[in-house]
């Protein structure tokens, strides 16, 4: 849970305001990791985590699969010079299951 605005400016005026950081942590009751980041921020607000940057083209993926339903891991890796693994995580986080056949012969 991110501490509230209003705390992270009350730290901050505090340090500017000629208190230690050290102490901003003690009496704010917050780490002094917290007290060194907000002061070098100039947006206070909360951050989010970015998804980074991958090897794999999560669009280029789900065009292929389009295109070749019947496609195994092992040969989208292939085409996409990655390993199984990463095709498998990719297609489970983009939510495509593998077709299923409901007629039992």
């Amino acid at each position: 849970m991110a501490y509230s605005i209003d705390l992270r400016k009350r730290v901050v005026g505090f340090v500017t305001g000629g208190g230690s950081k050290a102490e901003a942590a003690r009496r704010f009751r917050v780490s002094i990791w917290c007290v060194h980041d907000w002061c070098r921020r100039t947006d206070l607000g909360p951050t989010y985590p970015r998804t980074r940057r991958r090897k794999l083209d999560r669009v280029a993926l789900r065009r292929h699969v389009a295109q070749h339903p019947e496609a195994t891991l092992q040969e989208r890796a292939h085409h996409f010079g990655v390993r199984i693994n990463a095709i498998w995580y990719a297609l489970r986080q983009s939510q495509v299951t593998r077709k299923k056949n409901s007629t039992i012969c």
